[in-house]
This record gives structure tokens, C-alpha cells and sequence, in this order.
């Protein structure tokens, strides 16, 4: 059986069906270009054995796309209206019965997916793409890598080496989970309607052992916020509130890290923030 995309015309019309008028509140810029969605799911890698998992499918011409390779996917969508047609419109165009799962929901309050996908897709509104990501990547460990389209700002951030200008608290968390890169941008004009920003593919694998326990995961991200949200002072005071209340006492531990408590937050990978959570 052969899937057909969505054409621009046809994702117009479906909108208007339902009276969608996308929305900046949720981030609603569809994107129109079969090119497009074909591009995101191959730098994704996405076979006929995948399980993938969608975050924000929208009208359905990402979701079309990789059921289009075969793979089962589950997506998680926000917009009742949206949720309640897509496995229609996904039928209408060719996807077999049992390949597509819609699950009606706010992804953040996510916690349980069926099939347990290994394979994250999505186009992400910017205002919420981190803490999606995050929250994705902490609660299903099953997720072993992935492509998303986000925010050329934020995908910069999410794949930043230590002491780059934009390395930042979304650099260090994501990479507790792995490695991530960017692989491609995206033209402005294949977005309905034609968003304001310009946006990047950011791809990721999960590493292949777990960096550290649940309980030392929090740790390293509060320690993480405290030095970026301070990120010109050096650590010796940024982590003082964490690190027993005094520059002294943070330095005692900073130092008993390996870290040099007059490095700032900017110059520490997550190995070197999780050493200090462990001291």
C-alpha cells in the first residue's frame, strides 16, 4: 500500500475544515513541502521495523512521512481537533489500519507510550521545544535517537560545545542524555504560515550507558541552573548557595571535583558539573 503526502493546498483546505487558524500560543507553523518532511525523516534514519514517536503532528504532513517509510508511529498531539482527525486523514491517504496510535494530549504530562518507540520525530514550536525534549528524553529511556526541527536559536544551544558563545543550562541537560548535532536547515517559506525565525534539524543518539542515578541527575541540574543563571560570576559564587553557603565551602568542594572554582559555568562539560554533584 502507498502513502501520499499532503500537498499545501490539501493541508489549506483540511484547516479550514476544521477551522484551524494556527495559533502563536502553540507555536502552529505547518509545514507544507513534501521535500521537506521526506528530508526530516531520512537525516532521522526511520526504517519499516521503527517505532517512532511524534510530538505535535498537527494536519499530518510529517506523520505521512514516516508512515510512508512503514514504521508504526504514536503521536501526541495537543489540539483536540487535530488529534481527532488525523488517523482519518492518515487512512485517506493510504496508511494501513494499526500503523498510526493518536494520543490526545499535552506531550509535557506525557508518561507512558505504547510500543515503547525508539525513534523521536518532531517539529517543535520554540517557546516549549527544550522542556519537551528534556521531559521526553527523562521519562522514556527507550528513546535511543531522533531528529527534531526546531528553532534555529535553540537547536544551537541544544547541540553547543563548552565555551562556545551559546553553550547554556539546554546544552549540559541535553547532553546528560547523549549527542547532539546539527543536521541541516530549513527554508522559512515551506512553513504555513511563513514563521518569523529560522529553524534548524538538531539530531541526537541516547548514549549507550546511563551518565549517572535519577538522584544525582537533579542534583547536576540544579547545579546546572545555579551557574548559568549567574553565568559571569565564577563558580566559587554561583554555586555557593548549592555548594554549603560560602564561597569558601564551595571552593572546598569545587576543588575536591577537579574543577577550578574560578571557572565559570560556561566552560564546564556535564561530566565536569556531574564530578561536583557526586563531590
Amino acid at each position: 500500500m502507498t502513502v501520499h503526502l499532503l500537498g499545501a493546498a490539501e493541508i489549506r483546505a483540511l484547516a479550514a475544515e476544521l477551522d484551524v487558524t494556527p495559533t502563536k500560543k502553540l507555536g502552529q507553523n505547518f509545514v507544507v513541502d513534501a521535500n521537506t518532511v521526506r528530508k526530516i525523516v531520512q537525516v532521522g534514519a526511520v526504517g519499516p521495523t521503527d517505532r517512532v514517536v511524534e510530538i505535535g503532528p498537527g494536519l499530518g504532513s510529517l506523520t505521512l512521512a514516516v508512515l510512508e517509510t512503514g514504521a508504526r508511529v504514536v503521536a501526541v498531539e495537543i489540539d483536540h481537533r487535530l488529534a481527532a482527525r488525523l488517523a482519518q486523514t492518515a487512512a485517506a491517504h493510504g496508511v494501513p489500519e494499526g500503523a498510526l496510535t493518536v494520543i490526545d494530549a499535552d506531550a509535557l504530562q506525557v508518561t507512558e507510550l505504547p510500543g515503547e518507540p525508539s525513534v523521536l520525530i518532531a517539529n517543535l514550536p520554540y517557546n516549549v521545544s527544550v522542556p519537551v525534549l528534556l521531559h521526553f528524553m527523562e521519562t522514556f529511556p527507550h528513546l535511543q535517537r531522533g531528529v527534531v526541527m526546531v528553532q534555529a536559536e535553540v537547536g544551537e544551544r541544544l547541540a553547543a560545545p563548552p565555551g562556545s558563545k551559546v553553550y547554556g543550562a539546554p546544552s549540559v541537560k541535553a547532553a546528560w542524555y547523549g549527542t547532539w548535532r546539527l543536521a541541516g536547515t530549513v527554508s522559512r517559506q515551506v512553513f504555513w504560515p511563513v514563521p518569523g525565525v529560522d529553524s534548524v534539524l538538531v539530531g541526537f543518539h541516547r548514549d549507550a550507558v546511563a551518565r549517572g542515578t535519577e538522584e544525582e541527575r537533579r542534583r547536576t541540574f540544579r547545579l546546572v541552573d545555579a551557574a548559568f543563571g549567574q553565568r559571569r560570576k565564577m563558580l566559587r559564587q554561583s554555586l555557593s548557595a548549592e555548594l554549603g553557603g560560602t564561597s569558601a565551602a564551595a571552593s572546598v568542594v569545587l576543588e575536591a571535583a577537579g574543577v577550578a572554582p574560578t571557572e565559570r559555568g560556561e566552560q564546564l562539560t556535564v561530566d565536569d558539573f556531574l564530578r561536583i554533584a557526586r563531590a
